[in-house]
């Protein structure tokens, strides 16, 4: 794995559960409707974000290696 991660969030799916945020809250935000979002298109990959990834109740959570483009999260 890459160490630069591309996270997005689909926010059709998105609950605002906010456990992306328990697992790693200096990446991810909620905005005023609860949808989650990265705070940066590129990240640190991070054990804490595919933590988030992987608790994510919906699955709204997708991870990206930056520089492969290879889908990290969910698995295909």
């Amino acid at each position: 794995m890459g160490d630069k991660w591309r996270v997005e969030v689909d926010r059709s799916v998105c609950i605002g559960s906010g456990m992306c945020i328990g697992s790693a809250p200096d990446d991810f935000k909620l905005d005023a409707g609860r949808q989650s979002h990265p705070r940066l298109e590129i990240l640190d990959s991070s054990d804490g974000i595919m933590e988030a990834a992987e608790s994510c109740p919906v699955e709204a959570i997708s991870i990206v290696d930056a520089e492969s483009g290879e889908m990290l999260f969910p698995p295909e």
